[in-house]
């Protein structure tokens, strides 16, 4: 059982290495016409190459390399910034449409003309040396012109046309020694894959023929998949896994993150997520769990220090991820942020988020780096969102918190062998980014009709604040706890971004909760006692959310002070339901979940994926349900400084990645992909006219 907390502050949760086993129990927890509307706009006679300005350095929380985009968050510090400021709010109603791209080259379709791919396209293009990278529709790489969109080469595929299924991955990565030696780092399936950086052929001397295969756990036990980017860090590229939410028993594989040399493709370390004989944190699972609980996997991305040698890891939760009556303790290293040295694999210190997860609360975003003043000191920092709406910051090299966290009861659980955390750390500042718990003060209040008919709902479900637990659902009884944030937050996978020059985190997220269940295990398939249940998205009143709004905003916060700056909704939501259009409401903001990309001046954000019944924006007449991931169609350049929309223009689909701008042959672009059932994914690039 998880010992009582009193202390206010926890800096014992920090455990730089070496560290003694003895201080484990405790302190171990822890048609393409677009319609541009311009909000403002003046038009400017500078010449397209004026008011070029480059980020201060090129190193992992200062930004990408002037004028290249290095990596999926821009950085290694996953910042999504560029210093670029062509492109600024005095000019940017004036940007056209300058090329598009499809998410799979023709050269595939001549090799197989019916070859399906995905309509969800989240690969995001690397741009290095007047090249662009991007993972395509079935993961595949292909390298284009930036200034044009046309092919350069595309990856063949293994097998030849048997080879072409594929899935979707966020992307690769790029390496070089500063010789003839670049490379291109691209995990596909079970294998990771080296190409040359020019031609595209394989690094034969790579692993077996350009290739390693990834499958290191028995395939009986999980097919190795993951969704995520590798990241190269010094020499070693590191992967994780993506692992199913389906758990049959409380044996469950772990998901271990590994690297490899980035020359030869050999294995150099693996992590345990899990802890395992003699490895420290065993103390925190009770009776031997550590040796048969599972997961604990790495899907979302990591971000790395390159001068420090440190890699951060946000790991997700092991198996059950809502029940944990098996797994008695607070479960290291799952639902935490673990730094590792990039040499070894040797945790240097870690912080968990939360202890003994039941809520699907996985760190879900790449921690970001960032260099801050807090009361005259200067902070070298790294900073975790998660879905819970908090934002929580430490000392990159040391662990040390940078505000105090502060260990907060929680409500208990009533699940029979169920033994919940007695508390849950909270951050003290900066405050939380997104509204929290499942309370009546929180329900929706548009009118007093609304709200009636949200408390009927309410009625049939636990409720209650932040880290209440899940409950049992049954016949004649409740169906569930309401959880808020849901198990997509709050922020997730899309990140935030991060200006070096001001210190402001920009923080995209939504207000969606769902029901968090349990249902007894049936003993013919599976040795849980209880088991997950519809873990549903809940409707209000009239397909309303049942929450007030925004339902998908952007904060700003100042990371020198941990204030707050600035909070905007993010789209116009449901505002003309009939149900309430006769209120004039402002922006309700729609729960799309996109990713943001920061510039000097402008932070650019769509509406995220439109649902395959929402190709445009929701019809006045027409009452749809908000619900979890209903993006929209808009694409959006807002002022940093105040959050006032300078441009917007309306896509033919929901954006699905994470947009990048560079500058090619003295112009920036900036691109974007959009996407869905109904419209053929592809990449949009947006230039200033000649």
């Amino acid at each position: 059982m998880s010992q009582s907390r009193t202390s206010r502050r926890t800096p014992a949760r920090i455990f730089p290495i070496p560290n003694s086993e003895r201080r484990a129990q405790h302190a171990a927890h822890d048609s393409l016409t677009l319609i541009i509307r311009r909000a403002s706009r003046q038009l400017v006679t500078t010449v397209v190459t004026a008011g070029l300005f480059w980020a201060s350095a090129g190193q992992a929380q200062h930004g990408t390399t002037p004028g290249d985009w290095d990596a999926y968050g821009a950085d290694n510090g996953a910042t999504k910034y560029t210093g670029l400021d062509q492109i600024n709010a005095s000019n940017v109603g004036d940007l056209q449409i300058v090329w598009r791209r499809p998410a799979l080259d023709s050269a595939y379709l001549d090799l197989n003309p019916g070859q399906r791919y995905t309509s969800n396209w989240n690969g995001t293009p690397l741009v290095k040396n007047g090249i662009a990278y991007i993972s395509n529709g079935v993961g595949l790489v292909e390298a284009f012109n930036p200034g044009t969109g046309e092919t350069f080469w595309t990856q063949e595929p293994p097998g030849g046309v048997d080879g072409l299924p594929g899935a979707s991955t966020r992307g690769p990565a790029y390496w070089s020694d500063g010789n003839d030696s670049a490379r291109i780092l691209v995990q596909r399936g079970t294998w990771l894959y080296a190409l040359d950086a020019q031609t595209g052929a394989a690094i034969e001397d790579f692993g077996e023929s350009g290739r390693v295969d990834l499958q290191l756990i028995p395939a009986e036990f999980e097919r190795f998949r993951w969704g995520g980017v590798p990241m190269v860090v010094r020499d070693v590229v590191v992967i994780g896994q993506a692992m199913t939410d389906t758990f049959a028993n409380k044996e469950a594989p772990r998901g271990d993150v590994r690297a490899f040399d980035v020359r030869t493709g050999e294995l150099r370390w693996t992590f345990n997520t899990i802890p395992q004989e003699g490895q420290f944190g065993t103390a925190t699972w009770q009776d031997r769990s550590w040796s048969y609980t599972g997961h604990a996997n790495m899907w979302a991305l990591f971000s790395a220090d390159e001068e420090l040698g440190l890699i951060y890891m946000p790991i997700s939760s092991s198996t059950n991820d809502m029940y944990g009556g098996h797994r008695i303790g607070d479960n290291l290293f799952s639902q935490s942020l673990v730094a590792v040295d990039a040499e070894t694999g040797d945790r240097v210190w870690h912080y968990q988020l939360t202890h003994h997860g039941l809520w699907d609360y996985d760190p879900p975003a790449a921690p970001i780096l960032m260099d801050i003043t807090v009361e005259g000191r200067d902070i070298k920092a790294v900073a975790q969102i998660t879905k819970q709406a908090f934002t929580y910051v430490f000392d990159r090299e040391t662990g040390e918190p940078v505000w105090d966290i502060e260990e907060r009861p929680v409500p208990q659980s009533d699940v029979p062998g169920e033994v919940t955390s007695p508390t849950q750390p909270f951050p003290t500042r900066p405050a939380p980014f997104d509204r929290q718990g499942a309370t009546v003060e929180n329900l929706i209040d548009f009118t007093p009709e609304l709200r009636a008919e949200a408390l009927e709902i309410v009625s049939n479900y636990v409720m209650g604040p932040l880290y209440t637990p899940p409950s049992i659902r049954t016949e004649n009884g409740t169906q569930g706890t309401i959880q808020l944030p849901g198990s997509q937050g709050g922020a997730d996978v899309q990140g935030a971004a991060f200006d070096p020059e001001t210190g402001i985190l920009y923080i995209p997220s939504i207000t969606s909760a769902f029901v968090a269940d349990l249902l007894p295990g049936d003993s013919e398939a599976t040795n849980l006692a209880y088991t997950k249940g519809s873990r549903r998205w809940i409707a209000g009143p009239q397909g309303l959310p049942l929450f007030k709004p925004p339902y998908g905003r952007i904060t700003a916060i100042d990371m020198n002070t941990g204030e707050h700056v600035w909070m905007v909704a993010n789209g116009d939501g449901p505002r003309h339901h009939p149900a309430i259009a006769h209120l004039n409401l402002g922006k309700l903001g729609v729960p799309g979940r996109p990713s943001p990309l920061l510039t000097k001046s402008l932070l650019f954000i769509g509406e995220g994926m439109t649902s395959p019944n929402r190709n445009s924006r929701i019809p006045p007449d027409m009452p749809l349900e908000i619900a979890t991931n209903s993006g929209g169609p808009m694409f959006r350049a807002y002022d940093k400084n105040n959050g006032d929309v300078v441009w917007e223009i309306e896509l033919p689909a929901g954006t699905s990645n994470a947009p990048v701008s560079y500058l090619h042959e003295g112009k920036q672009y900036l691109v974007v992909a959009a996407g869905d059932r109904a419209n053929s994914p592809e990449l949009i690039a947006f230039a200033l006219p000649e």
